[in-house]
């Protein structure tokens, strides 16, 4: 059992896309659920492990709007579930448990990205954390018999390198104070993070492996609201003409470019006995605990220790439980 945060050497680099990965991979007879699994990443994602001979199904909130985007895509089914409705989350993992069929993946890739003001969902809760953190924590656990019987299955969860700089607010989780979207959306990310290496360390010996992958910033193409876009040139994630910046290596990926990573951690056989880490580049990331700056060609997105801390893995788990009682 492999758990250590450090690069396995994969023959993949940052500018590999999903076709690079699963090149070779037959996924006749295995079962996936991608959550979000018609948004750009989400699409690509569903799309690849799809035509690999997976059998997929989009877990959605709007099944019309995911069947719009996935429906004529061979082996793709698409069913209804809301990550901020505990009845509807709880539903679905009924339903797929009651099937009778194995899971032998589980792709958490659905998150919401908050604007300035806050919103909560239904019981209370921050939307990015209720919806990128709780509402997968809540179905991971309703699927792990399915995941079990699967006989060697794996969760992998989209995060981001906004892990690095988001500390969980355990006295205010929800922002009843000083609150701040990208404080936020960096919360839910170090959420995921840490949901991964408890997860793994509890399931691993039932055979279920959890991986946390940062698919890269991806955005575009255009055109963008002129605020937005504002924000995107200062980032150095647009040019002056409004063009998306393509630049793998800065961290800056096309949706296939980004994709890849989440569907490494899904099906490659070159992860087999690897869970509880963070993967980036379709590979184990490397652990760097300097403090980066985040600059228009720099995007910080190495692991750290702080988002891998076991102690707070826990901590997290235990209060999660706590919130859906």
């Amino acid at each position: 059992m492999t758990s250590r945060q450090a690069p396995i050497g994969t023959p993949f680099t940052a500018a590999s896309t999903v076709e690079d990965v699963l090149r070779g991979v037959d996924l006749a007879g295995r079962q996936v659920v991608v959550t979000g699994g018609h948004s750009r990443l989400g699409r690509e994602i569903t799309r690849g492990l799809a035509a690999a001979g997976a059998d997929v199904v989009v877990a959605a909130r709007d099944p019309a709007r995911a069947t719009a985007v996935v429906g004529g895509l061979p082996r793709v089914a698409v069913e209804q579930l809301d990550l901020v409705d505990p009845v509807s989350v709880d539903g679905f993992a009924e339903r797929r448990t009651a099937s009778g069929r194995p899971l032998h993946a589980l792709v958490n890739c659905a998150a919401v990205l908050a604007s300035g003001q806050l919103q909560r969902d239904a019981r209370g809760h921050e939307v990015q954390f209720a919806t990128t953190h709780l509402g997968h924590f809540q179905l991971t656990r309703a699927l792990l018999p399915a995941l079990t019987a699967a006989g060697g299955a794996r969760v992998v969860t989209v995060t981001s390198g906004a892990a690095r700089l988001g500390g969980i607010r355990w006295d205010d989780l929800d922002f009843s104070t000083g609150y701040d979207p990208l404080a936020a959306y960096a919360q839910s990310k170090r959420a995921n993070v840490l949901f991964t290496v408890e997860l793994d360390r509890r399931c691993a010996d039932r055979g279920i492996r959890a991986l946390a992958a940062h698919p890269g910033v991806v955005i575009g193409p255009g055109p963008f609201p002129p605020g937005r876009l504002a924000d995107y040139r200062a980032q150095g994630l647009v040019d002056a003409d409004g063009v998306t910046v393509v630049d793998p290596a800065a961290g800056k990926k096309t949706v296939p470019q980004g994709a890849a990573t989440p569907v490494f951690g899904a099906v490659s056989p070159l992860l087999e006995g690897v869970g509880g880490v963070y993967l980036k580049d379709c590979d184990v990331a490397v652990v760097d605990d300097r403090d980066v700056p985040l600059t228009a060609d720099s995007i910080p997105s190495d692991a750290s220790s702080a988002m891998l801390d076991p102690d707070d893995a826990r901590r997290l788990w235990e209060l999660s439980e706590q919130l859906l009682r």
